[in-house]
C-alpha cells in the first residue's frame, strides 16, 4: 500500500479523554490524504496498576487487587463519559468484559500464590487493549471509520514470553491479512502496542520499549512511507532538559545515534525499535503531541555532514559488577565468555564492558534492577571456579552512573576524547571506566553517581552541544 503511515501514541497522549481527543485528531487528520495505521500504549500508569495488581496476588492480598481493579474500571469509565457522547452503558460494558478478563488472570495468580510469565503477558496487554477500543469509539464519534485490532491477531513472535522478538515474515502475512482488508475498506485501525503472540496463539510481550517497538514491526513489514512517535518532547535532545537547561532539539539524527541514545539512558526509541526499520531506510519522526506544531526530531539511515559529538545522555540505576581471577592458572579470556554466555541466556542488556590484560580482570555495567539476575547468572555459571578460589568474589558498586556521548562525526576527532576527560576532571569528578568501540561512535564513562549531573554538564558545555 503505498504512501502508509504508521502512527504510534505514547502513555501520556492517550493518558486521558482530553488527550486522547487531541491524538485521535491528528491521525484522523492525516488519514485525509492517506492510509494511517494507529498505535497506542495503555494509558499513562495504567501498565504500573496491572503489574502491582498481579503483585498484590502472587502475595496474596485480595483486598489490594479489589482495590487497583476498581480503580481500573473507575479511571476508564470516567474516560468514556468524557470522551464520547451518551449512551455511554454499551462501551462501559465492552471496558466491564476487558476488565473482567484481567481480573480472571488475576485471580488464577491469587489461587496459585504466583505470577507465572506467561499470565503476565495475557493480563499487562489489558491496558493497550482499553486504549485502543476507547480511542477507535471516539474516532467513529466523528466520523472516521475506525476499529480497534488486538495485536495478538497480528504480531506473530517467539515464545520469550516478557522480552518476545517477532517473527517478521509470519507477522508480514498476519498483518497483510488482517490490516490491509481495513485500510482497502477505508478503516483506520488502532492496534495495542507491546504485546503480540505466538504461531500457535499465546499471548506474549515485547519488553523495553515494547509499544514503540510494535510500531516499528508494523511499519517494515507494510513498507511504510515513514513511522511518527508521538511522545511528551519536543523531540531528541541533546542533553536532559532537567541537568543541562541549554539542551536543544536535534532536528536530525541517524540511526545509529538514535540507537545509541537509548542504549545509554536517553529517553528516546528503544534500539530494538528501530532494527526493524534500519535494512527498508523508512524515516522516523519523534514528535510532541502536546505540541504538534514543532517539527520534531527525523531519524534517517545516513546523517550528512555531521561533526563531532551531537548529545550527551546518563543514566542512574546503574550497577557495575567486577570480576578478578585469584590466580594465574585460570585465563580471564575464558571466565569473562562464560560469564557474558549466562548473562546472554537471560537477556540482560550489558551497558558497557572494560578490562584489564595484564591482570585479566573486567567488569561490566547494567541496570539496577536487573543486577540481582545477573549476579546469580553469573555465580551458577563459575560456582566451581568460586567454589575452589581460583576467582575471588565478584563485587558490586551501585553506587554509580554512566556518562555517554555520542555522534557519527565523532571518528577521527582528535582531541575529543581528552577534552572530556579534562572537562570531567575540571569537576572533580572522578572516572572509574571507560569504553569506546571501534566505530567511535560512542564514548561511555562510569563515575561516581554524585558527581554525575555536573560531569554531564561539564561534557555538553565543552562540546558546545547547545549551539551547534
Amino acid at each position: 500500500m503505498n504512501n502508509l503511515l504508521v502512527m504510534k501514541f505514547g502513555g501520556t497522549s492517550v493518558g486521558s479523554a482530553a488527550r486522547m481527543k487531541v491524538s485521535a485528531g491528528l491521525a484522523m487528520d492525516e488519514a485525509k490524504s492517506r492510509p494511517v495505521i494507529v498505535v497506542v500504549s495503555a494509558m499513562s500508569k495504567i501498565t504500573d496498576l496491572l503489574l502491582d495488581t498481579m503483585k498484590h496476588a502472587e502475595g496474596g492480598d485480595r483486598a489490594g487487587i479489589e482495590s487497583n481493579i476498581l480503580n481500573l474500571r473507575t479511571r476508564h469509565h470516567k474516560t468514556v463519559r468524557e470522551l464520547l457522547p451518551a449512551p455511554h452503558a454499551p462501551i462501559c460494558a465492552r471496558v466491564d468484559e476487558l476488565v473482567d478478563e484481567f481480573q480472571r488472570i488475576v485471580n488464577g495468580m491469587l489461587m496459585l500464590g504466583d505470577r507465572p510469565i506467561r499470565s503476565v503477558d495475557e493480563a499487562v496487554a489489558i491496558g493497550e487493549r482499553l486504549s485502543a477500543l476507547l480511542v477507535s469509539e471516539y474516532m467513529k464519534t466523528q466520523g472516521t471509520p475506525a476499529a480497534a485490532v488486538n495485536a495478538a491477531e497480528v504480531v506473530v513472535t517467539d515464545s520469550m514470553f516478557g522480552n518476545a522478538s517477532p517473527v517478521m515474515e509470519a507477522t508480514e502475512v498476519k498483518a497483510r491479512q488482517v490490516l490491509l482488508p481495513l485500510l482497502e475498506a477505508g478503516t483506520l485501525p488502532v492496534v495495542t502496542g507491546f504485546n503480540g503472540a505466538t504461531a500457535d496463539g499465546r499471548p506474549t510481550t515485547l519488553g523495553r520499549g515494547g509499544s514503540d517497538f510494535s510500531a516499528s514491526i508494523l511499519a517494515a513489514t507494510l513498507n511504510a512511507q515513514e513511522l511518527w512517535i508521538w511522545t511528551d518532547v519536543d523531540g531528541i535532545m541533546s542533553a536532559d532538559p532537567r541537568l543541562v537547561p541549554d539542551a536543544k532539539v536535534l532536528d536530525e539524527v541517524s540511526f545509529a545515534e538514535a540507537a545509541e541514545l537509548a542504549y545509554n539512558g536517553a529517553k528516546v526509541l528503544h534500539p530494538r525499535t528501530l532494527a526493524p526499520l534500519v535494512e527498508k531506510g523508512i524515516p522516523v519522526w519523534s514528535k510532541n503531541s502536546f505540541s504538534p506544531q514543532k517539527p520534531g526530531t527525523k531519524i534517517v539511515q545516513v546523517l550528512k555532514g555531521s561533526a563531532g559529538a551531537r548529545a550527551v545522555t546518563s543514566m542512574t540505576k546503574v550497577a557495575l559488577i567486577s570480576i578478578e581471577p585469584a590466580t594465574a592458572a585460570i585465563s580471564g579470556v575464558q571466565v569473562m565468555a562464560r560469564a557474558l554466555d549466562a548473562l546472554s541466556h537471560t537477556n540482560i542488556e550489558i551497558l558497557a564492558i572494560t578490562g584489564s590484560s595484564y591482570r585479566q580482570n573486567f567488569c561490566f555495567l547494567v541496570r539496577q534492577e536487573e543486577q540481582p539476575r545477573a549476579m546469580q547468572a553469573i555465580e551458577s555459571a563459575l560456582a566451581l571456579e568460586l567454589a575452589h578460589g581460583y576467582l575471588l568474589p565478584p563485587q558490586i558498586d551501585d553506587q554509580v552512573g554512566l556518562l555517554a556521548i555520542v555522534g557519527e562525526g565523532m571518528r577521527g576527532s582528535q582531541g575529543l576524547a581528552a577534552r572530556v576527560f579534562t572537562a570531567i576532571s575540571r569537576e572533580k569528578v572522578n572516572i572509574i571506566a571507560i569504553a569506546q568501540g571501534s566505530s567511535e561512535l560512542t564514548i561511555a564513562v562510569v563515575v561516581r553517581r554524585d558527581g554525575l549531573e555536573k560531569a554531564v554538564r561539564a561534557v555538553h558545555a565543552e562540546c558546545q552541544l547547545g549551539h551547534n
